[in-house]
């Protein structure tokens, strides 16, 4: 039995291994962006609420990050 893979089978593989390098990437990105959200928003000590500003300094950074993610992907905004 052969070792080798059919051309179709190459392709195939290197189409999902595409696929899977892309998906590493965007999580890297999306870690990378959370961190960043966090450390610039979350001013206080951690408890059972956001302090005060600090949600909704979360809630714009991510919408910032999406509006940027978008623009770069599609070109869109």
């Amino acid at each position: 039995m052969s070792n080798t893979l059919s051309d179709a089978d190459q392709k195939e593989l290197s189409a999902f291994l595409d696929t899977e390098q892309s998906k590493a990437r965007m999580q890297t990105t999306v870690h990378a962006f959370t961190e960043r959200c966090w450390d610039q928003c979350m001013t206080g000590s951690i408890g059972a609420r956001f302090g005060r500003g600090e949600e909704a300094c979360l809630s714009n950074c991510v919408e910032r990050f999406l509006d940027t993610s978008l623009f770069i992907v599609c070109g869109v905004i």
